[in-house]
Formats: C-alpha cells, sequence, structure tokens
C-alpha cells in the first residue's frame, strides 16, 4: 500500500474508541494522515491505525492522560515529533460519570473536569503555539455536547463543562482568527457508540423529533467538513447534532 506522504496530520484525541474512533478513520478516509490518542486501550488504538494503513495514510497511536497537562505536552512532541506538524485537532477525549448532584464527590468533579476541560484547554493552547510558529492555517475543532442547551438528570458537572467548552471555543476562536487559526466547536446528542439492545438509553430515541440516535459517522463527516477548506468561514461556533432532541418543550411531535 502507498503512503501519502503529502497529506495534512490531524490529532484526535479519545480516539481509541466511539465517535473519536470514527472520526480519525473518517479523517483517514478523506486523505489526512493521523494521530491516534488514546489512554486505556492500546489494542484498540492500534487497530484504528491499522484501518488507516488502508487508506493509504500514515497513523500514530499516542498514549496520553489528557487530565495531566505533562502528558499532553509529550504527546504533542511525539506526534510532532513523526508527523512533522500537525495541520487540525479534534479534542475528542473526555469522560461522563453521572451521578446526582447531592452524591457528586471532589474525585468524580476533579477527574471530569480536568479531562473534558482543562485537558482540552492545554491541548488547544499547544496546539494553537505549534500552529503559529510554523505559520499553518490550522483547525481546531472541540466536541462539546448538546447539554449545553438542554438539562439532563446527574449531569451537574458534566454539562457545565461542555458549556465551558462551548464558550472557550467562541472566546479562542476570536483571539486565534489574528493568526489564521480556526476554532469551531460540535454538539452531539445521543449517538450510536455501540449500547447493547436493551439498554435503557435506547428508550429515548422514540421521543427524538426524529426518531433516533446519531451515528458516529454523522458526526464524524460533520467534523471532516468544518476541517475542510468548505469550512473555511466557519469559527467560534458550535454546531448542533443531536436529531433536534432540545427544541420541543416536550419531546413530540403530536402537531404533524
Amino acid at each position: 500500500m502507498s503512503t501519502n506522504t503529502t497529506a495534512k496530520t490531524a490529532l484526535i484525541t479519545g480516539a481509541a474508541k466511539g465517535i473519536g474512533r470514527q472520526i480519525a478513520l473518517e479523517m483517514a478516509k478523506a486523505g489526512y494522515n493521523i494521530i491516534v490518542n488514546y489512554r486505556s486501550d492500546e489494542k484498540a488504538a492500534l487497530e484504528v491505525c491499522k484501518a488507516a494503513d488502508g487508506y493509504g495514510v500514515k497513523a500514530w497511536p499516542v498514549y496520553c492522560d489528557m487530565a495531566k497537562v505533562s502528558d499532553i505536552r509529550k504527546m504533542y512532541a511525539l506526534a510532532i515529533e513523526a508527523a512533522g506538524q500537525i495541520d487540525v485537532v479534534v479534542n475528542n477525549a473526555g469522560i461522563s460519570p453521572e451521578a446526582y448532584f447531592l452524591d457528586t464527590t471532589e474525585e468524580m468533579f476533579d477527574r471530569m473536569t480536568a479531562i473534558d476541560w482543562k485537558g482540552l484547554y492545554f491541548s488547544s493552547q499547544i496546539a494553537a503555539g505549534h500552529m503559529i510558529e510554523k505559520k499553518i492555517k490550522g483547525v481546531i475543532i472541540n466536541i462539546s455536547s448538546n447539554q449545553v442547551e438542554g438539562c439532563w438528570p446527574r449531569a451537574t458537572v458534566y454539562a457545565p463543562t461542555k458549556a465551558a467548552v462551548s464558550k472557550f471555543t467562541e472566546n479562542a476562536a476570536m483571539e486565534l482568527s489574528l493568526k489564521g487559526i480556526r476554532m469551531v466547536a460540535v454538539a452531539p446528542g445521543y449517538t450510536d457508540v455501540g449500547w447493547e439492545p436493551g439498554d435503557i438509553r435506547l428508550e429515548a430515541a422514540s421521543r427524538l423529533p426524529l426518531k433516533r440516535f446519531a451515528t458516529t459517522t454523522e458526526i464524524a463527516r460533520a467534523v471532516i467538513y468544518l476541517a475542510s477548506d468548505d469550512a473555511a468561514y466557519i469559527t467560534g461556533t458550535t454546531l448542533t447534532i443531536d436529531g433536534g432532541a432540545t427544541l420541543p418543550v416536550v419531546a413530540a411531535n403530536d402537531f404533524v
């Protein structure tokens, strides 16, 4: 298989599983070399890299605990050493343990905000610094959530961290535009990441306006678009992809 040596390189955090995995594969299919970040599942990351090889691009797995800024710095150093430069960053890594407000622990609060918010913040900072140094007109894409607009139970930590991500995207995009760097966010709603039949979460599909969940491919292809030159005039905004979940006061289409 030939190797694409002229492709742009995309770094995707949390790329071993779920939405991040599909984003990495779609980026590879679109011709990007990819940096596949993982924390706990090296085998899965290697499988993503192997699949990417089939598209004729280069792929590298890189470990990083996104809660640790020192790890993030090492990840970027290794990625830049391997690929030469990074043109697109997709800050996808995140965790979403659920707990009612009165049951939330300090440990849960600290871990979630460290990965979902602090890690994303400093990943973006390091990426932007690299792009500025190399004069790359790059793109940074942050994965937020439709929980910024809607309220779900047991999410008093998760939802505010995602609200921070969307607001950060606006402020940072304004500053980075002066350097020719775009920053945007994608806010998925319910997404089928391979839940087993019978999972209680699947019951929500019938209450959504479009009566189904998003596929990981639909989220990934939106990311591909936002990273492309076709989206060159889009910055500082969040694209919500949730099948209209946050539109109705009561999730029903009784008026049709």
